[in-house]
């Protein structure tokens, strides 16, 4: 952590560097977490630098949550190059399954907590509709009616979401690799049609 410190004393730090710094306090605490002086030192600068960049703790959060809604809004970018929709719905069930099991501190987790704040609200909201719209096309390229599509992507992120706070709620009883080969047998089995 030291070195860590001294090699970003020795550059100047951005303003993406303290909205970084911000998202990971998310997702390690919540927004509390989200403070001038703990961030400073963990970036192993003066809180002089925070006001280079910010003129208030608020908006260094509004650009954390603006940064955390672009880049976790995008959908299924991440595997958007597969062209198959069968293939790309079973990278995301997978992704989705072993992140929530990773025991990764998770901003979508700490955010969900934070609801009451309307800013939070808005940014969670987006990004979980863009994710079920993205997951709707793709069932959309399944064949499948859009109600049908719509409902099967809403059942597909619920079961992310689901993963997650179970995961969060008993961090001891995540599932082993062979538990999620085995539950990633019978996720695919209800949430990807056999044939088209």
């Amino acid at each position: 952590m030291a070195s860590t410190k001294a090699a970003t004393r020795r550059r100047r730090l951005s303003r993406e560097d303290w909205v970084a710094a911000a998202i990971d306090a998310i997702a390690e605490a919540g927004m509390s977490a989200v403070a001038v002086e703990p961030l400073a030192e963990r970036l192993g600068v003066t809180k002089g630098s925070f006001y280079a960049h910010f003129s208030s703790r608020d908006e260094l959060i509004e650009a954390a949550l603006a940064s955390w809604e672009q880049s976790h809004g995008s959908g299924l970018a991440e595997v958007s190059e597969i062209e198959d929709p069968a293939e790309r719905l079973r990278a995301v069930l997978l992704a989705a399954v072993t992140f929530s099991q990773s025991g990764a501190p998770s901003a979508h987790m700490n955010l969900l907590g934070e609801l009451q704040d309307p800013r939070v609200r808005g940014a969670v909201a987006h990004v979980t509709a863009r994710r079920v719209e993205r997951l709707t096309e793709t069932y959309r390229q399944l064949g499948m009616s859009p109600r049908r599509a719509a409902d099967r992507a809403r059942m597909a992120y619920a079961t992310y979401l689901g993963l997650l706070q179970m995961a969060r709620e008993a961090p001891d009883r995540t599932m082993s690799d062979r538990e999620i080969a085995r539950f990633m047998d019978e996720l695919i089995a209800a949430m990807i049609p056999a044939t088209r």
